[in-house]
């Protein structure tokens, strides 16, 4: 801890390191896509505005890895979004230390990000709701081939141990290079360093329900898998009217901070 002469000074008690320790920045990845950039920033503004820590939110653009050589693969035709392989660059991207967030950019948070974090066991090495699910759409968001493979949506939310030996291997060469099995099955690892986290943090719109009077089972994460408010043909999906209060408040903070109005 340093004071405003800029040295670094011996009095410095060892529960002042630990606490300076405790408030760096949670790092949180969001999957981009230049087609929902209006959900991304309604995802990120649902996460400042109600965390109680440090938060440090960075989009995993696909535009910006490619110009900076950490992601070269061609686009698949089962590839629903522009982050359907780079978000596995998350442990990377935070540098193979601590614990990080990997989020699709069509959540809404309604509950602190602390609440999040307080369920992290360092005995593993990613952390996910594991979902059983098979949905029974053919098509979602704005028309992209809706998918069925096993483990389908844990990659959607995954709290990353990124200091895991396991998790090293999740290099830019591997990521742009194994197939989806491997990485959206999370196959460089044994199951058992696979931890569970609440469904209600990854509640599947559409699939996941609400049970009248069990507290327990309302969504701390909403998660529109099927498609968003954002997108014309999922403009009256379950929990719209969330998203789009979550979007009002979003455009209202954006246009008090600067003069140039935000269009949806």
């Amino acid at each position: 801890m340093s004071s405003n002469d800029g040295k670094v000074h011996p009095l410095t008690s060892e529960n002042d390191k630990e606490k300076e320790k405790k408030q760096e920045a949670f790092k949180i990845f969001v999957g981009y896509d230049t087609r929902e950039d209006l959900a991304y920033e309604v995802c990120r503004h649902s996460v400042l505005k109600r965390s109680s820590i440090p938060v440090e939110i960075s989009p995993i653009k696909q535009a910006d890895l490619r110009k900076n050589g950490l992601y070269w693969r061609e686009r698949g035709q089962l590839e629903s979004t522009e982050f359907s392989f780079s978000r596995f660059l998350t442990p990377f991207l935070a540098g193979f230390q601590g614990w990080a967030l990997f989020v699709d950019c069509d959540f809404l948070y309604l509950a602190d990000i602390k609440e999040l974090t307080n369920i992290i066991d360092d005995k593993y090495a990613v952390m996910c709701v594991q979902h059983d699910y098979t949905p029974k759409e053919t098509t979602k968001m704005d028309g992209a081939v809706q998918t069925v493979y096993p483990r389908k949506n844990w990659s959607s939310m995954v709290l990353y141990n990124c200091g895991h030996p396991k998790n090293k291997v999740l290099t830019p060469e591997v990521v742009n290079t194994q197939t989806g099995a491997f990485l959206h099955r999370f196959q460089w690892l044994d199951d058992s360093e696979i931890g569970s986290v609440p469904f209600v943090w990854n509640f599947l719109e559409g699939h996941n329900k609400v049970v009248e009077g069990d507290a327990s089972t309302f969504p701390k994460a909403i998660h529109y898998t099927r498609g968003g408010p954002w997108f014309e043909a999922w403009k009256h999906c379950e929990f719209a009217d969330l998203w789009l209060n979550e979007k009002e408040s979003y455009l209202k903070d954006a246009n008090h901070k600067s003069p140039v109005s935000v269009s949806s």
